[in-house]
């Protein structure tokens, strides 16, 4: 967690802690609720009535959690690990708790079954506050962002889904199945959940660890006892203390055993390998010249050996014969 992610996760809290105030006291926000509910925007616009009604699409939580589990399994399967579907549950987890409990919690009613004209509609048994169509939106396309590999493309993604959370939920205020005050506290409910995200990593590294150790006791039980890995044995006779190693697969780990004294394994015969005798090792002024000394050319049986010149001396000047 960033010092700027801090501050957008506190100030979202501060967000969504005026909109909830601002409908419980019945404030502005309540009689802009009215205002567009009654304004009646399917009526206004009814030609695009037929494809929102498939857009809004984008925002249930069943569609969209399975189209994009199925992009994270492919890249689980890419990526040899179970992160990108770890992100994804636990996000929804959190978005199911948080944003079930308001909606619960506060049981406030939808345009449609509104009962008195400038009422907030609370505690009476609804379940429409905050939207659960745009908080989807923002958590379920949001974790695509989160998990891009590249700032560029995070932030691409977060583009897209963004907009994609604002026209999900405008779309249901067209409709008119929420309240203009059940989307704005929507987006504040997923942006609270994917910032909140990295707070969770620790957690979701440890169930990824026990998780592949499942896994690999599973396969080991449906494919038989895991044999260990042949490891070359060492010669007999070795002394004694001489480190010894032996992999074995252990839930996918390699394990190395210590030496033991007489040069066998634990449990096991000592080795019966055949190996070459013990040889005493010389120094090198012991050992035995690789050439001899003396003239390297092969003696000749007709050639007469070389004698020195002789030097004679003549009048002052030196004269070989």
């Amino acid at each position: 967690m960033t010092r700027t992610r801090h501050w957008l996760f506190g100030g979202t809290v501060a967000v969504y802690a005026a909109i909830v105030l601002g409908v419980l006291t019945t404030s502005w926000l309540v009689t802009l609720d009215w205002q567009v509910m009654l304004f009646r925007p399917y009526k206004q616009w009814p030609d695009i009535h037929a494809f929102l009604d498939y857009f809004v699409v984008l925002g249930q939580r069943g569609p969209t959690a399975v189209a994009v589990a199925a992009w994270l399994v492919w890249r689980c399967w890419r990526q040899k690990n179970l992160h990108p579907l770890l992100v994804l549950g636990v996000a929804l987890l959190m978005l199911n708790v948080t944003v079930g409990a308001a909606k619960i919690g506060m049981g406030r009613l939808g345009p449609h079954y509104a009962t008195a004209i400038g009422t907030n509609e609370m505690w009476l048994g609804g379940d429409i506050f905050p939207s659960g169509h745009t908080a989807n939106a923002v958590v379920t396309w949001g974790v695509l962002a989160y998990l891009a590999t590249t700032p560029l493309r995070r932030r691409i993604l977060s583009v897209i889904a963004a907009l994609g959370a604002l026209g999900v939920g405008m779309t249901t205020v067209y409709l008119g199945t929420h309240w203009v005050s059940d989307v704005l506290l929507g987006w504040a409910a997923g942006l609270l959940v994917m910032l909140a995200l990295p707070w969770c990593e620790p957690g979701m590294a440890w169930a990824e660890a026990r998780l592949r150790a499942a896994l690999w006791r599973l396969r080991v039980q449906l494919g038989g006892a895991a044999q260990p890995l042949p490891v070359p044995a060492s010669p007999a006779g070795v002394t004694a203390g001489v480190s010894r190693q032996r992999a074995v697969a252990e839930d996918g780990v390699l394990v190395r055993e210590p030496a033991v004294a007489g040069g066998g394994r634990q449990g096991r015969s000592p080795d019966t390998w055949p190996h070459h005798p013990a040889r005493p090792h010389t120094t090198r002024s012991e050992r035995t010249p690789v050439t001899p000394s003396g003239s390297r050319r092969p003696p000749h049986a007709d050639r007469a050996p070389r004698t020195a010149p002789v030097t004679t001396t003549v009048r002052g000047r030196s004269q070989g014969s």
